[in-house]
């Protein structure tokens, strides 16, 4: 037994350092929020702008993507969870949450199951692509049953949201944004703020007013000089409670309409969308299924480039479930939202299968033509991911 503990304790030890390294790396991200965001922000603007990066190496810069995507939706779970904790400074309670972060944000903390599906739908959201081009190497059939098995799995998890939200619309993102993180002051601030803190100092030991052994003095004086909050506001010494910056004089009245409660501020998270019924449910089943039936009849047409059937098809499934929507006075404006979200992403049909082939690939060569060269090497690699990736256009 002597002989067989030290090697024990050396593989506890080593199972040990894997969850100690994960809580320093998430005490890490939940300090530096700010930084993170931005770091996160300018990798994912790298992946979209190097040029040729579909052509030759399109499966490792996707990979990239996908993971700086993936890490991110990790980042935003650990700064809620922290926030949750108040670890980070809170946003200003003027800056109302939105209607959609009031929604998501009830049903990721009433329903396990709700988040559960909701991680799954975003993290094949941000692999599909990735996946689809792992795939075409094997062939286009396999690539193809590879994009409806993907098209089925969304849908899946789509219709089990309908029934957990007890049929009220979906929204997009399913999960809540993350919350805007204060920006630190910066040091030139700190500095001024130290320097104006030293004039006034010095103004008072000129008037006559310094204590006699002057520590006490200054530091009963340091204490009275306002202390301004991570978004501006001034903390007040004593209580350290928080009092709103002042509106600039020409913006009064967008300053008073920022604190105006609206109705949906004051509703339910629940109200915030209605209950569907009838041809409103159906419409919403109808959007659900569509990009499922666009793959299907892609995948079963003979020429997927020029072929029209595909193509009408999708849309007009798209088109039904917007005639079929429910348009009556009931409609909240987080439902209004979504659809007109909606509206704007059905440009992408432009890009997709034969309209794309047959109208809008000339318009984009023409305009890239045009353009610099620099610019015009992008546009061409992007066109090259439009003409071989369903899932680069896809709904």
């Amino acid at each position: 037994m002597s002989k067989s503990s030290p090697p024990d304790a050396g593989i506890r030890s080593a199972l040990s350092l894997p969850p100690r390294w994960l809580h320093i790396y998430d005490n890490f991200i939940a300090k530096n929020a700010h930084q993170v965001s931005q770091i996160e922000s300018a990798l994912r603007s790298l992946t979209y702008i190097i040029p040729g990066r579909f052509r030759d190496a399109e499966i490792a810069s996707e990979s990239i993507h996908s993971g700086v995507q993936l890490l991110s939706l990790y980042h935003d779970t650990l700064l809620r969870r922290a926030l949750t904790l108040s670890k980070l400074p809170t946003v200003p309670v003027a800056q109302i949450p939105s209607p959609h972060s009031r929604y998501t944000h009830f049903w990721t903390l009433k329903s396990t199951l709700y988040r559960r599906v909701a991680y799954l739908l975003q993290i094949v959201n941000y692999v599909e692509l990735l996946c689809e081009m792992a795939a075409k190497r094997r062939g286009e059939r396999t690539r193809w049953r590879v994009v409806i098995l993907l098209e089925a799995i969304k849908a899946v998890c789509r219709l089990l949201l309908l029934r957990i939200t007890k049929s009220r619309p979906l929204v997009s993102p399913m999960l809540p944004e993350r919350e805007p993180i204060p920006e630190e002051p910066s040091e030139d601030a700190q500095d001024e703020a130290e320097l104006r803190a030293a004039l006034e100092e010095d103004d008072v030991d000129r008037n006559g007013l310094r204590a006699p052994n002057g520590s006490a003095h200054h530091n009963d004086y340091r204490q009275q000089i306002p202390q301004k909050g991570p978004n501006g506001e001034w903390v007040m010494p004593r209580t350290g409670m928080c009092l709103p910056t002042l509106p600039a004089p020409g913006d009064i009245s967008g300053y008073l309409l920022s604190r105006v409660l609206t109705a949906d501020d004051i509703k339910p998270a629940t109200n915030l969308l209605n209950q569907m019924q009838g041809s409103a449910h159906v419409a919403e089943v109808l959007h659900i299924l569509a990009p499922v039936i666009y793959a299907v009849a892609m995948a079963r047409s003979r020429d997927k480039r020029r072929a029209w059937s595909p193509w009408l098809l999708g849309l007009g499934v798209e088109l039904a479930a917007r005639q079929l929507r429910d348009r009556g006075l009931r409609t909240t404006p987080l439902e209004r939202d979504e659809w007109n979200r909606r509206g704007w992403a059905m440009g992408w049909w432009a890009m997709r299968g034969a309209f794309y082939e047959n109208i809008t690939k000339g318009v984009v060569a023409g305009v890239r033509r045009r353009m610099p060269s620099l610019v015009g090497g992008i546009l061409e690699d992007y066109e090259y991911l439009w003409e071989n990736y369903h899932f680069s256009t896809g709904p």
